[in-house]
């Protein structure tokens, strides 16, 4: 039996956070080094071999997940950790999309992380207890929700979900888009269903980061619940 601990490369571009994850993982596993973007990230990977890696979702140059998916074709052998404060449901679903074996919320890290890291060295799948039950339920039982939570919209999807950020009422919307109020409600629900969010407050945040919609154009009014 190896004494030899199990190696870790870590990827975040906070070096507080970075020096972080080393306090916390180095008394069970082999810290290798850390890094602050992605390409550093691959060229490191591909020297080292880790066996874990644990990588932010925001990462430069582009994002965790781009880094993941050429991660996966160049080091198939090393397991992906993410571990990040992103807890929405399609950041989550596309994490094991890209390959990803473990997802850790950077908000529960002390309880959470060792716990991760152990578990996928046993080839298990890992999410932090504080996502979601929907979305853990669509990631550990994809049968329920074959494509997991996505952010890819139809045109139409994006129409309302643009009108409904800056709070636009159901009768208001079937009227800007000619449609009518239950065709407006049928795409709101598929909405929510789509990327997994449930308040009207989530949506404004989503369409916000998908650039439907800016802060200068919402405004608060009330909107129904789907």
């Amino acid at each position: 039996m190896s004494l030899l601990k199990p190696t870790v490369l870590i990827a975040d571009d906070h070096p507080l956070v970075a020096e972080g994850l080393r306090q916390l993982l180095e008394s069970d596993f082999a810290v290798l080094g850390t890094v602050g973007d992605g390409d550093e990230l691959i060229s490191q990977a591909r020297s080292l071999r880790p066996e874990i890696i644990l990588l932010d979702a925001v990462i430069p140059p582009q994002n965790g997940f781009s880094t993941a998916r050429r991660l996966k074709e160049q080091v198939p052998n090393s397991r992906i950790v993410f571990v990040t404060m992103l807890e929405e449901p399609t950041h989550v679903s596309e994490a094991f999309r890209v390959g990803a074996k473990g997802y850790v919320l950077k908000q529960a890290l002390s309880s959470d992380l060792i716990k991760a890291v152990q578990a996928v060295l046993r080839n298990e799948r890992y999410l932090s207890p504080g996502i979601m039950g929907e979305v853990r339920e669509s990631v550990e039982f994809p049968w329920t929700k074959p494509g997991g939570f996505t952010n890819q919209l139809t045109e139409r999807q994006k129409q309302v979900l643009q009108l409904l950020s800056r709070g636009d009422s159901t009768k208001m919307i079937a009227q800007t888009l000619q449609i009518s109020q239950k065709t407006v409600l049928f795409h709101k629900t598929s909405i929510f269903k789509k990327i997994g969010l449930r308040s009207p407050s989530d949506l404004t945040k989503f369409a916000l980061t998908q650039g439907l919609t800016s802060l200068g154009t919402t405004r608060r009014t009330s909107q129904e619940r789907p």
